[in-house]
């Protein structure tokens, strides 16, 4: 299934690291890997110090190294090809290849073979920050109940998509149907100066291939977007097309930060068409890596959903117990984990998952409190 020298986390790597000390490393590490934006860089740090949840998001190199051994009766739980980053803000809307609007996980930059337990603690230790922050409404021990009720239920079933334009009550729980697409979407997006020069021509190769039409004219600008990602070269294509407009992005990957972890350099994310490929879903035609780029369709109904975007009238039960089952989506593109899976969480005491999210988040709280005084 996965190479037998590939063990996921090495607790032995850069356990000695301060959070100081192991962003130098990882962004020393990130320049190595591919050309870095360094504006974009320094941005990333003042958000980081600002809001705890954005430094939580900004930093999976940390929790590669503190979840090995803050964690280490999870450790050896089955792998999957697992997100890795996995978080309340990883979520997110795309179009199928019937123009259906689909929900689940729509952010695979760390996904590398990991136990299953990584994504579920990660998952919950956002909800932990973000319930103390009052982002959420919901006890955290509840939270944590909905999203392995959620999970355990897709594993018994096989999975399922989530595609809304199907399950409207749903799409009515989650809050999405009350989100308002942008109406300057594309007034803000032409706004941005066009690129003169420094566009790759891998990037421009690769933004053409999925064009709709060769030869289309279009114009190229950048972009900044993302938390962990930020400082690596995005480049959106945009153009008209039978009289609308119509835009490409190309976004530079990275290994996940499991690779830097073990002490190795590489210059694109291996694993990621193959998890979003693998995984139980309606899948976006538009989302494919070519090369050592990302590129994805951006439109104004098409983006990750932030939970401060979604509207005060939502079932937060529903919405992390979703989160939950679309975990065990992911985890089902992993051929023959799953009765492995429900063999190790019937073996699991009560409250696993919420004393070692607790724990994560409290690591995560302390390392923020440092980062901040630097």
């Amino acid at each position: 299934m996965f190479p037998a020298q590939d063990n996921g986390f090495d607790p032995g790597a850069k356990t000695h690291m301060n959070i100081i000390e192991a962003t130098r490393s990882y962004e020393n590490w990130m320049r190595r890997c591919t050309h870095v934006i360094e504006d974009d860089l320094r941005y990333k740090h003042q958000q980081m110090r600002e809001d705890p949840f954005f430094f939580f998001r900004s930093t999976f190199y940390r929790w590669t190294q503190l979840w090995p051994e803050l964690c280490r009766d999870l450790r050896q739980a089955p792998k999957v090809l697992a997100v890795g980053d996995l978080h309340v803000g990883s979520y997110g809307t795309w179009r199928d290849a019937e123009g259906r609007m689909c929900w689940g996980v729509d952010d695979f930059d760390e996904s590398y073979p990991l136990p299953y337990t990584n994504d579920l603690v990660r998952l919950a230790a956002s909800v932990k920050i973000v319930v103390d922050a009052k982002s959420l409404t919901v006890k955290f021990k509840q939270g944590c109940d909905a999203i392995l009720e959620g999970y355990r239920e897709a594993l018994r079933t096989g999975g399922r998509p989530f595609v809304l334009a199907e399950q409207q009550q749903t799409l009515e729980k989650l809050g999405i149907d009350a989100i308002e697409p942008p109406e300057d979407f594309w007034q803000k997006l032409n706004g941005r100066p066009g690129v003169a020069h420094g566009f790759p021509s891998t990037a421009k190769r690769a933004i053409e291939k999925t064009l709709p039409a060769k030869k289309l004219p279009y114009k190229v600008v950048r972009r900044e977007a993302g938390h962990g990602s930020l400082g690596q070269q995005r480049f959106v294509a945009i153009a008209q097309w039978c009289g609308a407009w119509i835009a490409r992005e190309a976004k530079a990957t990275i290994p996940s930060s499991c690779v830097w972890l073990n002490g190795t350099v590489d210059h694109c994310q291996t694993y990621y068409e193959t998890a979003i490929k693998s995984a139980v879903r309606s899948h976006d035609p538009y989302q494919k890596m070519v090369g050592g780029w990302l590129i994805r369709r951006l439109s104004p109904d098409a983006n990750l959903i932030e939970i401060e975007d979604l509207p005060k009238k939502r079932d937060e039960m529903t919405l992390l117990n979703a989160m939950g089952a679309e975990a065990a989506n992911v985890h089902l593109g992993t051929k023959r984990q799953r009765r492995k899976i429900v063999r190790d969480l019937q073996g699991r005491k009560s409250g696993w998952l919420r004393n070692s999210a607790k724990e994560m988040a409290k690591a995560t709280e302390r390392d923020w409190k440092k980062y901040r005084r630097k």
